[in-house]
């Protein structure tokens, strides 16, 4: 019984702890609002163009985490400090280099990153067709 007991605790944990933590990363956003809403639209926009460092594919809009809401608060000082989007974004770029930009530029220093899915498709395709020919030349 007391097993039971404790599973059912765990599992009711469980279920509430994303539902706190969301409200707590929505009640920090809300807090985070410029009463304009041009400027407030503009943030938006520049927090949707920046990727969190901390998770996977998420822009700092999306995410909950703290590292994105240091990076909403930067933005939003750089906004009300009346910096234009540029500068904006080259001042996070100067602080955390171009991994931050959720399009990262093309050149000699992000080929890699561009050509990664070409080369892992083309490696994929190599070895497909090697083991393709030993199948065939082992029946033949």
């Amino acid at each position: 019984m007391k097993a039971v007991l404790a599973l059912l605790l765990l599992l009711v944990s469980a279920l509430a702890a994303p539902v706190f933590s969301n409200a707590a990363s929505a009640a920090a956003t809300a807090a985070d609002t410029f009463s304009d809403p041009a400027m407030e639209a503009r943030a938006r926009n520049l927090q949707r163009q920046f990727r969190c460092l901390v998770c996977a594919g998420e822009n700092v809009d999306e995410s909950g985490s703290p590292f994105s809401a240091d990076v909403r608060r930067l933005i939003r000082e750089q906004i009300a400090a009346g910096q234009s989007d540029a500068q904006v974004q080259d001042f996070l770029v100067a602080r955390y280099g171009d991994v931050i930009l959720m399009k990262p530029p093309v050149q000699p220093d992000t080929w890699l990153l561009w050509l990664a899915p070409f080369l892992v498709l083309g490696a994929g395709g190599a070895v497909a067709w090697v083991v393709v020919k030993k199948a065939a030349a082992r029946s033949a």
